[in-house]
């Protein structure tokens, strides 16, 4: 996916530094085509059907399209879902506005977006991240890199904290997730939980400084209450990984009890923090779930990210640490 910026094209997605007829033909697709942004329904895993479930593995067909729409649909047979995804281009912007619509499932599924940045080409530490303010945030509780399957992680499982800056790491200390790439040979996860909206701040955020522009999403928390940090720097060494993902994170709109498999995510493990890891689905029903994917160009030196708010009716206010700011067009209302 490209994106211009004045004269620039800018490529913020990653793709999987493999060839689908290079790696293991029995992996699930979606490790074949790594790439991009897909959805996941179910988040996580399931006893029967692919990981992330057909959404993010299975061949979608094309319902209609035009220069600035794509919608197209896909038959879910594990959830008996019908889903589609809508894209839209508007003139002027540098936004993709994307939107599924589930139908027919029932029952208690997670769910997410599972965009994947690309900071390879960054030095160490050169990328910032950050979110909106959230009130609760954690490592993944278990054991995300196994050593024994030749996977290495830097985290604390189950390390709590109130400030990306602040992680607990696993050798004891803590952390900076706003600086990326960092802690090569590492693949952690971890994941917070927004604030609600409010008038000032009527949908949450997330953000990736990168050279001279920012990437950032947009949702409404009601709809995605988790946003997860996918730590994938060269931490995985078996197939298709060998050592060679690197500078990859995925910020990922989830509501999931971290990665781990739907039947997990039911049981509603973060019940005691206030923490929805599913939604209830009914067949009679079709919930739409929306995001905003944009970039916009950053001067020198604008810093982390540290608030995205409304500007009028169509555009945001972009601000980094630094104290710069720059405004973009964009209908944030679209998430609401």
């Amino acid at each position: 996916m490209e994106f211009t910026l004045g004269e620039r094209v800018v490529l913020p997605y990653a793709l999987a530094p493999w060839e689908p007829g290079e790696v293991d033909e029995n992996l699930p697709v979606l490790l074949k085509v790594l790439r991009g942004d897909f959805l996941c329904f179910p988040f996580g895993g399931q006893k029967v059907g692919p990981p992330h479930g057909a959404s993010a593995n299975g061949e979608w067909k094309i319902v209609a399209g035009g220069e600035e729409m794509l919608h197209l649909g896909l038959d879910d047979p594990e959830s008996g879902a019908w889903i589609e995804k809508i894209l839209t281009l508007k003139d002027g912007e540098t936004a993709i506005y994307c939107e599924h619509r589930i139908s027919g499932a029932e029952g208690d599924y997670s769910y997410g977006n599972h965009p994947v940045i690309d900071f390879s080409n960054l030095t160490e530490g050169e990328g910032r991240v950050s979110v909106s303010p959230f009130r609760w945030g954690s490592v993944y509780h278990g054991l995300f890199s196994n050593p024994l399957n030749r996977e290495y992680g830097a985290l604390k499982p189950h390390g709590a904290f109130t400030d990306l800056r602040e992680v607990p790491l696993a050798n004891g200390g803590t952390t900076d997730l706003t600086r990326y790439p960092s802690r090569q040979g590492y693949e952690d996860l971890a994941m917070v939980m927004a604030e609600p909206a409010s008038a000032e701040q009527p949908f949450a955020w997330s953000a990736a400084v990168l050279e001279g522009y920012v990437w950032f999403s947009l949702k409404n928390p009601a709809d995605f209450p988790c946003t997860i940090f996918w730590i994938s720097n060269g931490g995985r060494h078996g197939e298709p990984w060998h050592g060679r993902h690197l500078g990859r994170l995925g910020i990922e709109e989830v509501c999931s009890f971290f990665a781990d498999g739907v039947d997990v995510s039911r049981k509603d493990p973060l019940a005691a923090d206030g923490v929805p890891t599913t939604r209830e689905f009914r067949k009679d029903e079709t919930v739409s779930l929306r995001t905003v994917q944009a970039v916009a160009a950053v001067p020198e030196d604008f810093g982390t990210v540290v608030s995205i708010v409304p500007a009028g009716p169509g555009k945001v206010k972009i601000t980094g640490d630094s104290g710069k700011s720059v405004e973009t067009s964009i209908d944030w209302n679209f998430v609401l």
